[in-house]
């Protein structure tokens, strides 16, 4: 692996030791990247000109930028557009909040897990991102805005459970005090229900929050809506689940888009609740965003509200979220599909 955006401490060290430099050296290296968020060799002044020289041949840092950015009038949330050095795509969400500013970020280029309401999977998986690429995104967007970001929403396109390596060496390389130090605790991995990368991560990373992608209470009506009930039912989801609070003692988030006619009925409700009932989880309740391609509209207030009530009554914490963004298509997807039909892909 050359990329040197994505190496930790130890890795830049053993760079450092080939070159016959002191272990210092790359200390300073991990801090340029990932404290100061400086990707360019010639900035790094405290290093020497023939090291910098060495690091650019060997080591050269792809350039990621900001292609477009749109800013919401509503509520002050900006989507951006991102180009990877390879020219695809990819698109990251600045969210304000009285708690701090969070940031979702993609893990993938496109998605090949097709669930049916998300634009992120129109088109399939184009290929995953590096830890440096996850990395640049929160980097960039500090730059953008000048403020420090508190937490993080691996939420955006893609299936950050399906490579699993390189989304704990992004964990670990944002939350390693070198570098931005922003805690386990305060990141949150959302997964559409990867059994056996759930058990994985909370023997591995017990502090991070998870999220669910759940959607519907039963087989077959998950199976209409999300391809990976085929491969992992209900059953298995929520002992993996119940695993995962048991191991690490925190609550998991289950994400439930509400699609009129589809999976928001009182019935779908009385489902959902018997299936949680005594789980330590909260119920994210999402009205499902228009999306071109998808004949699918968003659930009836009234129904919602009834929604809601059935949940509470088995005594499960319910919120609805709030939908940032909602007049510059912030919803995973959007934005970079439009991109590409305008640029004629």
């Amino acid at each position: 692996m050359n990329d040197i955006t994505s190496k930790d401490l130890n890795e830049i060290e053993k760079v450092i030791g080939e070159y016959g430099e002191s272990k210092f050296r790359a200390k300073q290296i991990f801090e340029w990247l990932h404290k100061k968020m400086v990707w360019n060799y010639d900035q790094m002044t405290n290093l020497s000109g023939l090291l910098r020289e060495k690091l650019k041949k060997d080591y050269p840092i792809g350039e990621i930028k900001i292609l477009k950015k749109y800013i919401s009038s509503l509520d002050g949330t900006i989507k951006y557009l991102f180009e990877l050095e390879d020219s695809h795509i990819i698109e990251s969400v600045l969210m304000r909040y009285k708690h701090g500013n969070s940031v979702c970020i993609s893990s993938q280029v496109g998605c090949q897990m097709g669930c049916k309401f998300c634009a992120s999977t129109i088109g399939g998986l184009v290929r995953n991102l590096t830890a440096g690429e996850m990395l640049a995104q929160v980097y960039l967007i500090t730059q953008d805005i000048q403020e420090r970001v508190s937490n993080i929403v691996i939420m955006g396109s893609g299936e950050p459970l399906q490579n699993l390596d390189i989304t704990m060496r992004f964990v670990k390389m944002i939350n390693s005090p070198e570098g931005q130090n922003i805690g386990q605790r305060h990141i949150t991995i959302s997964t559409c229900g990867l059994v056996p990368a759930i058990y994985q991560l909370a023997d591995e990373m017990p502090q991070l929050t998870l999220a669910v992608s759940l959607h519907a209470a039963d087989d077959e009506k998950r199976k209409e809506i999300m391809p990976i009930a085929n491969k992992y039912s209900i059953e298995e989801l929520t002992k993996a689940c119940k695993y995962y609070t048991e191991k690490t003692g925190r609550r998991i988030t289950f994400e439930y888009a509400l699609i009129e006619g589809e999976n928001d009925s009182i019935e779908d409700a009385k489902y959902l609740g018997e299936l949680l009932r005594g789980m330590m989880c909260h119920v994210n309740l999402i009205p499902v965003n228009k999306v071109e391609e998808r004949n699918y509209k968003s659930s009836h207030s009234s129904s919602i509200k009834k929604f809601i009530h059935q949940l509470n009554a088995y005594g499960i914490q319910t919120t609805l979220r709030r939908k940032l963004g909602a007049d510059i298509d912030a919803a995973c997807g959007q934005l970079r599909n439009r991109y590409i039909k305008e640029r004629g892909e």
